[in-house]
Order: C-alpha cells, then sequence, then structure tokens
C-alpha cells in the first residue's frame, strides 16, 4: 500500500504542484518614459516604445488604464509565463510608484525587466544588465528605490548620435535636458523601432530561457 501511494499518487501530485506554482509566476516589464502625446515619440520614451512594441508583437490585448500600476498596462503570456507590461503614466522621475503594489519582494523583483533609454549607447543598440546601479538615470533610481534592490533587469536602449567610430556621442550636460524630451527624427525612429524589435526578442529569450542566454545572445 505504502508503495503504491508513493509511486502512484504522492509523486504525480508533487509534479502537479511545482508545476502550477511555476505557472502561477508573473514577469513584470516596465517601459520607462513620460505619459501623453507631447512625448509619445521623444527619446527620454524609448522604453516604452520598446514594452509597446514586445506587447504586439505578441498579440497582447490593448494597454488599460490601471489604478494599482498608476498607468496602462497589457497581460498575457508566453507559452506558460504570465507577463504583465506596464507604462507608467507618473513622469520619468516617479517610475517606482506603479510598482509598489507589485514588486512587494526582493525575490519579485527577480522577475522584474525595466526597459529605459541610454544615452551612453548608440541609437539602435540595446544592452542587457542585471543587479547594477542607476547610472544616473532618474526613473531607474525611482525603481531601486521602491523595489529596495538593484537585482532586476534592465535593457537600455541607446538614443545618442553615433560617432564615425560607432561609438556614442552624448550631449554636453547644458543640453541633455531638450536632448532626451526632443522627438526622433525620421531615420532615427527608424532605429528606435529596429532596436525595439530586438529588445522584444531579448524579453522574450530572458522570459523562456534565461537572463545570461540573453546577454549573450544580444550585448554585441
Amino acid at each position: 500500500m505504502r508503495k503504491y501511494f508513493e509511486q502512484e499518487v504522492f509523486v504525480p501530485f508533487i509534479t502537479s504542484y511545482y508545476k502550477c506554482a511555476r505557472i502561477s509566476s508573473m514577469y513584470y516589464i516596465v517601459g520607462l518614459g513620460n505619459p501623453g502625446e507631447e512625448y509619445a515619440d521623444t527619446r527620454h520614451n524609448a522604453g516604452r516604445i520598446a514594452v509597446s512594441t514586445f506587447a504586439k508583437k505578441n498579440d497582447f490585448p490593448e494597454f488599460v488604464e490601471n489604478k494599482k500600476a498608476v498607468g496602462m498596462i497589457s497581460e498575457g503570456s508566453l507559452k506558460k509565463e504570465k507577463i504583465m507590461c506596464i507604462l507608467p503614466d507618473t513622469f520619468m522621475n516617479k517610475s517606482g510608484a506603479s510598482l509598489k503594489s507589485f514588486i512587494t519582494s526582493v525575490k519579485k523583483a527577480e522577475s522584474l525587466i525595466v526597459v529605459h533609454d541610454d544615452l551612453d549607447l548608440p541609437l539602435g543598440k540595446i544592452k542587457i544588465l542585471f543587479n547594477r546601479g542607476a547610472g544616473g538615470h532618474k526613473g531607474v533610481e525611482s525603481v531601486r528605490k521602491v523595489v529596495k534592490t538593484d537585482a532586476f533587469i534592465r535593457i537600455k536602449m541607446g538614443v545618442s548620435p553615433v560617432s564615425a567610430k560607432g561609438k556614442a556621442r552624448r550631449p554636453s550636460s547644458d543640453k541633455i535636458m531638450d536632448f532626451i524630451v526632443g522627438k526622433f527624427k525620421k531615420p532615427e525612429f527608424d532605429l528606435i523601432k529596429k532596436a525595439s524589435k530586438l529588445a522584444a526578442e531579448a524579453i522574450e529569450t530572458i522570459v523562456l530561457e534565461s537572463k545570461e542566454k540573453a546577454m549573450s545572445l544580444f550585448n554585441q
């Protein structure tokens, strides 16, 4: 009787339990930026553009307003992995407010992917980071303060012009604000759309495989 219980009932039950536990996890993918048409195609909204691209690519529903997220959300899944995409409506410097109701532990932060613009990367490039400081980015700093850890995934979207050597030409400090809230020109927007598709693929790799695999593929 004991042998029957262990092999035929108990083991399948445990297997089923852990499958359910795995399926019930949630990835939170946040596209940083500023709300409103005024900022729709600006460099500071590169993260929002990328997350919107990811949601559309994977046939997620339209973004809808959500009070807990203090912004817009779209929920869907990749295979058995549940995903909530969030576009904060808090303006960049208070982006963390959108996560207060969702990232309530350091463990949950490991399933957080924050996508944002970066001045130290050339336009068209992306870079994946984990457990790193904000690097001066006010939106990322706001997220760090709320989730109380650096141990979350970031995808940086390059927005700076490219030098002849392929490096980012970061604007001078007195011109940064005007630059980041400035809109992409047509050729620049074509590049950010391509980079957004790369970011969407990177997110898929993180969710379905691992952040390490994504870094090896996309951090070129």
